[in-house]
Formats: structure tokens, sequence, C-alpha cells
């Protein structure tokens, strides 16, 4: 996706808060009222097609091609084994340098017992943000940091560090297996040049009149899977310029491990009324200043928190507190999995984050917004909201994220997000990956056989039908101290906001303070299109879980959440209408997220 916003476009959505009672709800909401729908139709598209793989090395023509395989070729000659960036200022070149001398960060750079080079390459050298400034990285809110990210090719693996110029020492080291930094500017290009000059692209283009270039592609920079492919097999760095055709989508996947075209695939994004836009409005510098460099703070009646726009998690909140007692340290909504095709298993995995100097693929549009909760008249709570768009939005092929926490005057809270659509595709099915980091000791227990029933392990939970959880409608429990703790209460569809239900995965992990599992800024932790467990948290789990006992928790909640074009039936689902003449977006909202209500 674009790092640019377009044009302000009308108002979509109308928030009507009509619940009733004062508690946090366990069948009610805030209710998002949708505009009537449109007639989107699908047109019957052939499916694409797989690229024949040949193990002799054959790489695509493009330009660029031969000259980055003889910078590996000296890279892996090297005594650091590293492809470095040179496009870079003098102080990033001195994170790199500092990042290169640390024996934690170049550890795993070579086989064991060859010693063979494996393929390396620093993806990122980033100014620490604010929102990274935490723990043992704490020192650089008076001193000169930067983040380094290098990703290893061999091993799938990532490794990050953060280094202080000033002082000219690494401060943290941290390796994510089976995870991927944010593409670079310049593998972005060249995989653009990879999919436009490709034959396949070209051939699937041209009875619709189009020369596939550079400058109509979309979604470049977005990692994505495809099943049956060495992008699903092998665990290889893949993207998907995406070029949009009428009503249709075609993938064009680009492995830039092997530099080659895996395979084209189309997709049905239904008719859609929008005009392209091309009117910047949005001050992605005052975003920027206000919320993504600096930490903020709010107080609305018994609660209050910090907040700050983080570079690919989102809005990160921070320190939250009610009623003077700090009950979680973060809260925030790390990845957007976005899967389309479940036989093909192709997609996007989503960052959404701030709007300048980022990698994330949908950014932050505006500042964060608070919103009234209101029953029978009276406010019981408020909402607050912060939104993310991709450029072009609501036309085919952009995204629309909210997050909107919700925080009720009786103590309990809502881990809520929604997808404004409209996305690549009629077939997709989003997965919102939110991370909760609890205050303090607590102990997680699941409803089983008509009992509570402790967790001693960390571990991962399938939402489970209404027969199978406690009569009051909980399936889990969580014990901050003698008598304090919270119910966790699954989006079955009750909360009368418009969703359909989550059919959610909820993962425990420990936390610990010696090992950076999020608290920082996360990459994508998770592929866009596995369709079981393996959606990124469990990589802080496994293969050997650690015990809970006594020890602070982290949650991971992912929602699993279909969309839908039919008249009538449309979630996940946005276009535009003709209003008063000018064009506004319509939206079908899908909202997922768990209620934690207090024990008493």
């Amino acid at each position: 996706m674009s790092t640019v916003l377009r044009a302000r476009i009308a108002t979509f959505i109308v928030a009507a808060l009509t619940l009733a009672g004062c508690a946090s709800p366990q069948a009610q909401g805030p209710i998002v009222i949708t505009l009537p729908p449109s007639k989107p139709t699908s047109t019957p598209i052939a499916p694409g097609q797989l690229v024949p793989y040949t193990e002799a090395g054959v790489v695509s023509t493009a330009p660029g091609i031969p000259e980055r395989l003889a910078e590996i070729k000296a890279a892996l000659t090297q005594p650091v084994p590293v492809l470095q960036r040179t496009d870079v200022t003098a102080e990033q070149r001195l994170a790199q340098q500092i990042a290169l001398t640390d024996v934690r960060f170049i550890g795993n750079l070579r086989a064991q017992g060859t010693r063979e080079p494996y393929r390396a390459e620093i993806f990122n050298i980033n100014a620490l943000r604010e929102s990274d400034m935490l723990g043992s990285a704490a020192s650089c809110r008076e001193s000169k940091c930067y983040r380094v990210e290098m990703y290893n090719y061999a091993l799938n693996m990532t490794t990050v560090a953060i280094v202080d110029t000033q002082r000219q020492q690494s401060l943290s080291v941290n390796n994510y297996a089976e995870t991927q930094p944010d593409i670079p500017q310049r593998l972005t290009e060249l995989a653009v040049r990879i999919a436009t000059n490709a034959p396949e692209v070209r051939s699937a283009l041209a009875p619709f009149g189009i020369s596939p270039t550079p400058g109509i592609a979309e979604m470049a920079n977005v990692k994505t899977a495809l099943n049956g492919s060495k992008c699903e097999r092998s665990r290889h760095l893949c993207v998907a310029p995406t070029f949009v055709v009428e009503d249709k989508a075609l993938w064009a996947i680009v492995d830039l491990t092997d530099f080659v075209l895996v395979g084209t695939r189309w997709t049905n994004m239904g008719e859609s009324n929008t005009q392209r836009l091309t009117e910047k409005t949005l001050q992605d510098e005052v975003v920027e200043a206000k919320y993504c460099n600096r930490t903020n703070s709010l107080t609305r009646g018994a609660w209050a928190f910090d907040y700050v726009l983080t570079l690919s998690d989102g809005m990160d909140l921070r320190n939250v507190r009610y009623n003077g007692t700090k009950i979680a340290e973060s809260l925030k909504m790390v990845d957007w999995h976005v899967s389309y095709s479940l036989k093909d298993g192709f997609g996007y995995s989503d960052a959404v984050g701030c709007p300048v100097f980022s990698s994330a693929a949908v950014l932050a549009y505006n500042g964060p917004t608070v919103e009234d909760i209101i029953r029978g008249g009276k406010v019981v709570g408020f909402v607050f909201v912060q939104e993310y768009r991709s450029k072009g939005w609501p036309a085919p092929c952009n995204y629309n994220y909210q997050t909107r926490h919700e925080f009720y005057d009786d103590g309990g809270f809502r881990l809520n997000v929604v997808s404004l659509g409209r996305g690549c595709g009629n077939d997709g099915t989003y997965r919102p990956v939110t991370r909760l980091r609890l205050t303090g000791a607590s102990r997680i227990s699941e409803w089983s056989n008509g009992a509570w029933k402790a967790w001693t392990t960390e571990g991962w939970s399938k939402q489970k039908p209404a027969a199978e959880i406690s009569p009051e409608g909980y399936q889990y429990r969580i014990d901050t101290g003698a008598s304090t703790g919270f119910y966790l209460l699954n989006n079955s569809g009750q909360y009368g906001d418009g969703g359909r239900g989550d059919n959610a995965l909820l993962y425990v992990t420990r936390y610990a303070a010696d090992r950076d599992e999020g608290d920082s800024d996360l990459i994508t932790i998770g592929p866009c299109c596995n369709t079981d467990y393996h959606q990124g948290p469990e990589k802080f789990i496994e293969p050997n879980p650690e015990p809970l006992a006594g020890g602070e928790i982290v949650l991971w909640y992912v929602a699993q959440v279909k969309n839908d074009d039919t008249p009538g039936k449309q979630y996940c689902w946005a276009d535009s209408i003709l209003q008063n003449g000018v064009y506004v977006p319509k939206v079908w909202p899908c909202p997922s997220g768990a209620i934690l209500t207090p024990i008493r």
C-alpha cells in the first residue's frame, strides 16, 4: 500500500450508542450505523497461474537483478557476510557498524559445522521512536539511538538491535524466528520491476489494453504468501505488487529470495463506484509531531492512560489505570492478517502506524478521537478511536482500520478493532492481532466441564460455543488479586454493534523483562494466510511453553472475520455513492474484540 494518504472524504460512520444500563456490556455495545447497501456485482474471473519453478537458479530478467546478485555474492565473501545499507546517512551508517560488531547481532550468520555463510541483509535503520524507548532503551531519551533490523534469508529470521550512536554501543539485541522485517524501498522497487517485466503479468493484463508499469502497481511493499509456492513451503520473502483492473485485482506474487515471479492470482473486488482520488489533504507532519514523536495522556472519569503512535503497531495505550490502580501496561494492535481464497492461501500481512518515515502499510489518519458511550440517555463510558487508512480508500485494493477501545465507568473495557473494507477481494478473511499486557502477577483460568481450570503453562485456546462456557457467558477468568480480576467475554455477535462474532483465538504468554516479545514496536509476526493457530503469538510459546505461575501475563487476541459483498449482507466492505453531487464513502464495518468485565 502507498505511504501517502489522499483526499479528505466526507464523514462515513455515524456512531449511535444506544445501550441500556450502566455496567460494561454483556449483550450490547456501541452501535455503528451504516448507510444503505449498494449493489456490487461479481464478475467471473480466471484464477491466474502458478509459474513453474526450476531449481537451476533462473531469475528474473528485470533491470537491476544482475547488480543485485553481484552485491549478494560480494557480501558473502566478507568476514561479516551481511549485505549492508549504503543509501544512508553518516549517523545511520555508524549505527549499522555498531550493530555489526555486536556478537549477539551477528551470531547466526553461518551454518553450524561448515561455517558456510547465510545470506543476510540490513533492511532498516531508523531513529528510535518514543514508543520504543523502553527498558534498556529508556536511556535513549537523553541520547541518540537507532533501531537496526537485519533479515536472514536462510533462516527466515529477523534480528533487531537497539543502538546508541552517542555512546557507541548496542543496548539490546533480539531474534525473531520465522518473521520478516518491513520491506525497504529498494526491494519494493525491485519487486515492482520483476512484476512489470514478467511475461505472465503482461499477458494477463494485455486483454485489458494495459501494459504494466511501476507507476500503476499498488501494495508492493506488503508481505504475502501463496500456498504451493516457496513463499509458503520455504518461508521465502515474498510481496505482491497488485494491479487494479475494473472490478478485479491481479496479484503478481514476487519471491525476493529467488528474484522470480512465483505466480499470479485474480481476485474479484465487486463493482465499485469509487473515483480515484488525487488531492492530498491530510497533514501527516502534524500527526507525526503530535502523536508519533511524543507520548500524550488522557484522563476521563475514573480512567487514565498514556498513548503514543508506533511505527507499525498502531496506537499503543500504556499505563492504563482505573481509579488510580494500574491494570495494564500496554494495549495495542500489532498485525492485520488478510487472506484471500481458502484453497490458494494468498493475501497480505498488514501493519498500521505513523504516517511519516514509516513502512506501515495502512497509516494513521488524523489523531485519536473520543466518543461517549450512552445508555438510556446517560454517559456510562467512552470510546478511544484511532483510524488508519490507505490513500485511495474506499476504492478497491485499499484498506481502512480502526481501534475503538471502550472504557466503562464500572471498570470494564473492550479490545475493539474494526475493519471498514474494502480490500483486494470479496472472499477475504481478516485476522487482527491485539496484544494486552496486564499489570502484576495474574492467573488465567478457562471454563471446562463445569468448573474453572487454571492454566499452568503458556498456551492458546479457541473460542467455544455457548454450551461449553460458564452459565454467565464467560470462557476465561483472569485473577489479578485475592478478590480482583476480570471475566473475558468473547464476541459472539451479542454486542449490538453489527458484529457477527469473532471465532477468536486467545494466546497467553508469560512476560519476561529480559527479552522483548512485543513491548517495543513489533515487526509483522505472522503470515497472512494460515488458517490454524499459527498467527504469530505462538512464536513466543513454542517449542517449550513456560510456566505461568506467579508471573505477569500477556494476552494475544486474534479474531477471524470473513468479508461479504452480497447485496444486503455486506460486511467488512466499503463503496462510494453520489450524494449531493459528490462521492462519499459507504461502509459496512466488521467490529471484533473481547470485553473484560470486572469480577465483583
